[in-house]
C-alpha cells in the first residue's frame, strides 16, 4: 500500500495547487475506519480504497473524487455515518460517497426484474454526478485485477457482471483502455484456456516474425520525420479478449486473423493528423472499408480520431489511430476528461465532453420504457453500439448505431416525423424502410399525414429512442381501440342480463374489481385481461351466468335487435372466440362473418348493413361446424389414427370428403364440430404434431364463391 505522501505527490503531478492537507486527512480518516479490516488476500483492507484513489489519478481527477474513494467503503463496511463525512470533508465528497455506497449495494447480474429496477438507479446515480461511476470503475478495476482471492463462484458472478455491464459502460464513456483492460480481465476468469491459447499463439508468432511492433513502429516514425510533422508513434498487440472476440465474429482462426497489432499516432494540431494519414497511405496501402474519421464526425461521448487499417510487413494488416494531444487526452478518459486537471487548473479540453449533456442523451428515452424487458433492451442497445455518421438532405449529420434503418433516422430528427414515416430515399434512391445505413450514406424520410407507427416497425428500428416511441405509440392507440371495444362488450353484456351499462355501474364495477379507473377497466376488458362475465358478475352476482351454464347456440351472438336471428357465413365458418362482424339480410336476419373474411370487402360500400356483434362470454356447446383441409400419408392405419386424434380432443367428425388420392399421399377434407376458436387451435396443433400428417389448414371460401347472396 501506497503513503499519504505518496497519493498526494501523484495528485501533484498533475494538480500542484491540490489540498493536500485534506487529502491527508481523508488517507488517515479511512485507515482509522478500516483498522482491523483485511481482505480475502489476507491484505489490510485499506490498502483497496488507496489503490482506487491511485487509479483515479492517473485519470488526473479532482480532489473531491480522489477523496471519495479514499472513503467509498466507509459508509457501507464501518461506523462511520453520512453526517460525519458531510462534518469532515463537505457536501460535495459526503454525496459521492453515499452514491458509490448506493451502486456497490445494486446487484446488476440478477436475472430478475430487480436487474431492471437497479439498472434504473445505476443510471439516477450517474446523472446526478458522473463521477460516483468513475469511482465505481476504479473500485471494479481494482477489485478484477485482484481477483484471485475470492472464492471460485464469487470470481464467475463477478466476472460476468463485469463483462456484461462494466465494461461496456467504460466503453460508451470513452474509457477504452478501461474496457479493455476489464474484458480481459473478466475473460481470464470465464475462459481461462481460450485467453491462454492466444497467448501462446502470439509468443510462437513473435518467435517467427520478430518484434514487429518495434519495426512498423521504427518505419512510421521515420516517414512523419521525412513529411517534417512531428508525433508520437506508440504501438502494441491487441488485448486476447480483443482477440478472442474478432476470432468469434469472423469465425476464423488465429492464424488466419489479420489486425491483432494497433499503432497510435499522436500528433500536434489536427492539421497534421491529416498530413499523418497521408504519410501512412502512400508508404502502405490502405485496405478499402476499413476507414473512419471521427475528426470531422466525433462519437457521443467526445472520441475523436482518425481509423485506418493497412496491409503493413509481410501483407499483415495493421491498425492505425492518428489523433492530436487533446484529442487523445479525451480518448483516454473519455466522458471524464471533463474533470481532469493539468498544471493545477481544470483543463480546458475543447473536445470534452459535458457529462449532463452526454448522460441526458444516454438516457433521454429510458424513464418512458415501463416494462423491464424492454428497459434492459434499450440499456443494452445504447451501452453495446457502435455508431454510422449519416447526413440530412441539409446537410445536417446525424449519428446512429451500427445497423440503424431509416426508420431510427426519422426518430432521431424528431418523434413526429418517425410517426408520420411511409418511406425513404437513401442517395436519392427510394429504399424499404428495413435498409441499413451506412457511413456517410443522405437519408431523407418522406412522411404522410396520417400515418400512424406499425407493429413491424419494432422489428426494423435498432435504437433505444425509435423503439420506445414506436411501443408508447403501438400502446396509446391499442389502449383507445380496447377502450372502445370495452364499452361495447360492456353494454352488450349488460343488456344481456336486463341491466344497463351506465357510467355508474361501471364505476362500481371498476372499485370492485379494484380497477383505478372506468376507463382502464374497458381497456382490460376489450384486450381480453377481464371477462365481461367477470365485470356483470362484480356488480350484479345473483344475475351473472355461473361457470358451469352452457350458451344456448340461440344466443350466441350479442348485439342483436330484439327478435332477430343469425346464421354463421358458410365461406369463413365463424367460431365463438373469435372477432366477428354481422351482414344484414332481407328476411334472413344478421349473417356473421370473421372480422378477417375476404367476402366483407364485397360490402364496403353498404356501411348501413353492417351491425357491431359479438360472441357472448360463457361456455358453449360444440355445434359449430368448421372444415379442416388435410394432407395425409397413404399409409395403413393413418386415418384410423387422425380419427382418434380428433375425438381425444373432444370434437365430433361430422363429414369426410376425399379430394386427391395419390399413390403416398391423400388430400381431404373434415368438417369438425367444435366449441370455439381455442378447441380448434388446440386440435390443429395436435394433428400437426403427427409424423403422418403433411399439412393441416382451415378452409375458407374464396370471394367468387357467391354461397349468400343479399
Amino acid at each position: 500500500m501506497i503513503s499519504p505522501e505518496d497519493l498526494i505527490a501523484l495528485v501533484r503531478n498533475y494538480n500542484p495547487k491540490t489540498n493536500a492537507d485534506k487529502i491527508a486527512e481523508a488517507f488517515a480518516y479511512g485507515e482509522e475506519m478500516h483498522a482491523g479490516q483485511f481482505r480475502h488476500s489476507g491484505e489490510r483492507y485499506f490498502s483497496h480504497p488507496v489503490a482506487v484513489a491511485a487509479l483515479l489519478t492517473e485519470q488526473r481527477l479532482d480532489d473531491a473524487t480522489i477523496i471519495t474513494a479514499l472513503l467509498h467503503d466507509t459508509i457501507e463496511d464501518t461506523k462511520a455515518s453520512y453526517e460525519e463525512v458531510v462534518s469532515r470533508f463537505g457536501l460535495e465528497v459526503a454525496e459521492l460517497v453515499d452514491g458509490v455506497t448506493k451502486l456497490t449495494n445494486l446487484q446488476l447480474s440478477s436475472r430478475e426484474t430487480k436487474q431492471a429496477e437497479n439498472f434504473r438507479k445505476l443510471f439516477m446515480a450517474m446523472s446526478k454526478d458522473l463521477r460516483v461511476i468513475l469511482v465505481k470503475l476504479a473500485d471494479r478495476l481494482h477489485n478484477m485485477r485482484t481477483i484471485k482471492a475470492m472464492r471460485p463462484e464469487k470470481q464467475a458472478q463477478k466476472a460476468r457482471e463485469t463483462m456484461d455491464i462494466y465494461a461496456p459502460l467504460a466503453g460508451r464513456m470513452g474509457m477504452q483502455w478501461m474496457r479493455e483492460e476489464l474484458e480481459d480481465l473478466a475473460f481470464k476468469v470465464l475462459n481461462p484456456e481460450g485467453r491462454q491459447s492466444i497467448i501462446r499463439r502470439f509468443v510462437t508468432l513473435q518467435r517467427e516474425t520478430g518484434d514487429v511492433i518495434h519495426r512498423i513502429t521504427g518505419d512510421m516514425r521515420v516517414e512523419l520525420e521525412k513529411a517534417g510533422i512531428e508525433a508520437e508513434v506508440f504501438g502494441r498487440a491487441k488485448k486476447p479478449y480483443s482477440i478472442w472476440r474478432k476470432m468469434q465474429a469472423k469465425d476464423q482462426g488465429f492464424s488466419r486473423l489479420s489486425d491483432i497489432y494497433g499503432f497510435r499516432v499522436i500528433t500536434q494540431c489536427e492539421e497534421d493528423s491529416y498530413r499523418a494519414l497521408g504519410c501512412i497511405h502512400q508508404r502502405w496501402r490502405a485496405v478499402p472499408g476499413r476507414f473512419k474519421d471521427y475528426i470531422s464526425q466525433p462519437k457521443s461521448n467526445g472520441y475523436r480520431s482518425i481509423h485506418t487499417t493497412v496491409s503493413g510487413r509481410d501483407g499483415k494488416r495493421v491498425e492505425v489511430q492518428i489523433r492530436t494531444r487533446q484529442m487523445h487526452d479525451v480518448a483516454e478518459t473519455g466522458v471524464a476528461a471533463h474533470w481532469s486537471y493539468r498544471d493545477g487548473v481544470r483543463s480546458q479540453n475543447p473536445f470534452a465532453v459535458d457529462p449532463a449533456k452526454w448522460i441526458a442523451s444516454l438516457t433521454e428515452q429510458f424513464d418512458a420504457e415501463e416494462d423491464h424487458d424492454e428497459f434492459l433492451e434499450a440499456v443494452k442497445l445504447e451501452m453495446y453500439s457502435d455508431q454510422v455518421f449519416c447526413f440530412t438532405p441539409k446537410g445536417d449529420v446525424t449519428k446512429l448505431p451500427k445497423g440503424a434503418t431509416p426508420i431510427d433516422f426519422a426518430y432521431a430528427i424528431h418523434t413526429r416525423i418517425g410517426h408520420a414515416c411511409v418511406g425513404a430515399k437513401i442517395d436519392g434512391i427510394r429504399v424499404p424502410l428495413w435498409t441499413r445505413i451506412r457511413n456517410g450514406q443522405s437519408v431523407e424520410v418522406i412522411t404522410a399525414e396520417g400515418q400512424t407507427p406499425q407493429v413491424s416497425w419494432l422489428e426494423i428500428a435498432t435504437t433505444g429512442k425509435a423503439r420506445t416511441a414506436i411501443r408508447r405509440a403501438l400502446r396509446e392507440a391499442d389502449r383507445a381501440r380496447f377502450v372502445k371495444l370495452g364499452r361495447e362488450l360492456a353494454r352488450s353484456a349488460f343488456e344481456h342480463v336486463g341491466r344497463k351499462s351506465t357510467d355508474k355501474t361501471l364505476e362500481t364495477a371498476a372499485r370492485a374489481l379494484r380497477i383505478v379507473s372506468v376507463n382502464e377497466l374497458l381497456a382490460q376488458l376489450g384486450a381480453a385481461e377481464i371477462t365481461a362475465h367477470d365485470v356483470v358478475q362484480a356488480v350484479y352476482p345473483e344475475l351473472s351466468s355461473q361457470d358451469g351454464d352452457v350458451i344456448s347456440p340461440r344466443r350466441a351472438v350479442i348485439g342483436l335487435e330484439v327478435g332477430q336471428s343469425f346464421e354463421r357465413a358458410p365461406c369463413c365458418q365463424p367460431l365463438p372466440g373469435e372477432r366477428i362482424i354481422g351482414i344484414t339480410y332481407r328476411g334472413r336476419g344478421v349473417v356473421v362473418h370473421t372480422a378477417d373474411c375476404d367476402r366483407l370487402g364485397e360490402f364496403e360500400e353498404q356501411p348501413e348493413r353492417w351491425v357491431d356483434v359479438h360472441w357472448h362470454s360463457g361456455t358453449h356447446p360444440a355445434a359449430y361446424g368448421v372444415t379442416l383441409e388435410l394432407t395425409v400419408g397413404n399409409d395403413a392405419g393413418v386415418l384410423g389414427r387422425i380419427c382418434t386424434l380428433i375425438g381425444e380432443k373432444k370434437a365430433n367428425i361430422s363429414d369426410l370428403e376425399f379430394l386427391d388420392r395419390k399413390p403416398d399421399f391423400y388430400r381431404l377434407m373434415i368438417n369438425v364440430e367444435l366449441r370455439d376458436v381455442e378447441q380448434l387451435h388446440s386440435l390443429m396443433l395436435t394433428l400437426e404434431a403427427e409424423s403422418d400428417v403433411a399439412e393441416v389448414a382451415r378452409f375458407r371460401e374464396k370471394p367468387e364463391k357467391r354461397l349468400i347472396s343479399g
